[in-house]
Order: structure tokens, then C-alpha cells, then sequence
């Protein structure tokens, strides 16, 4: 499927997107000893405590949502492959 660059794309669309990009590039980081786990893990944790530390507003919901699945990629290793 071909998608027109000027044409808006939904934001789970996007999002999901821009997670697998992340995740390859931590993972591509880690491979090629540009990163340490622990580092990846720290980045990882850090975006986390972002969203879990935001002032409460109107997007409680979406930061707390953030922070669940940065949370859950932790748990599950999938950004790191562990050795």
C-alpha cells in the first residue's frame, strides 16, 4: 500500500510506526556496541518517568497509557535482546 506523504495518517497508525522504528534502532544500537544494554534500558525507563511524572491534566489517560506500555517493553525485553 502506497501512502500519500500529504495525506494525514492516524495517530495509531503513526504511533505504531514510530514505535517499531524506535525499537529497531535500540536494537541496531545495542548490535553494534554503540549502546549498552543498561543504557537502552536506561533510555527505555526514562521515557517512562516521563509520562508517569507529568503534572496531571487533560491527558492523564494517554501519559498513564504511555507509561504502561514503555513498561511493559521493559518487562518483556523486546527493545533489548538480552544475552
Amino acid at each position: 500500500m502506497k501512502v500519500n506523504p500529504t495525506m494525514s495518517i492516524p495517530d495509531d497508525i503513526a504511533g505504531t510506526a514510530a514505535l517499531a522504528i524506535c525499537e529497531s534502532l535500540l536494537l541496531a544500537l545495542n548490535d553494534h556496541k554503540i549502546l549498552p544494554e543498561r543504557e537502552i534500558l536506561g533510555v527505555l525507563k526514562d521515557a517512562a518517568a516521563a509520562h508517569e511524572n507529568v503534572p496531571a491534566g487533560d491527558k492523564d489517560a494517554l501519559n498513564a497509557a504511555v507509561a504502561a506500555l514503555i513498561n511493559g517493553i521493559l518487562a518483556g525485553g523486546n527493545s533489548v535482546r538480552r544475552h
